[in-house]
């Protein structure tokens, strides 16, 4: 069984009551990425290394912020253009750092430095992708 955006005290809930039917609790799908790290703080992430329950990041490029494909002058379509907007004096270190980051380990891309940022702390992350 999986859950999706269970707060640390729901998942112990949910983990004891499938744990009583012989049910393991495999997942807990939640926002995490460089930017949303708020499972960190909240008890979530502690709460599944606890319970040995898988954490399935989801957005875990930021809706393309950590791809590098954006900048204070190309910003997305859409709305995603409002919430970015204003935004890259703060974004544009993290982005300059993943960039860098990844021209010393093989010419890797944000995006997959991102990932492997993930991947490292015991996640998996479910990018989603337009192309190959």
């Amino acid at each position: 069984v999986g859950v999706s955006n269970y707060p640390a005290k729901r998942l112990r809930q949910a983990h004891k009551a499938l744990a009583a039917r012989g049910v393991p609790l495999a997942t807990n799908q939640v926002q995490y990425s460089l930017l949303h790290r708020n499972i960190e703080k909240n008890g979530v992430k502690e709460a599944c290394e606890e319970l040995g329950v898988g954490i399935l990041a989801y957005s875990p490029l930021a809706q393309g912020v950590l791809t590098g494909r954006y900048s204070a002058s190309n910003l997305p379509k859409g709305p995603r253009a409002n919430i970015m907007r204003g935004r890259f004096d703060e974004l544009d270190p993290l982005l300059d750092g993943l960039k860098e980051m990844g021209e010393k380990h093989g010419g890797k891309s944000q995006s997959q430095v991102a990932l492997n940022w993930l991947v490292a702390k015991g996640t998996i992350p479910i990018p989603g992708a337009r192309n190959a």
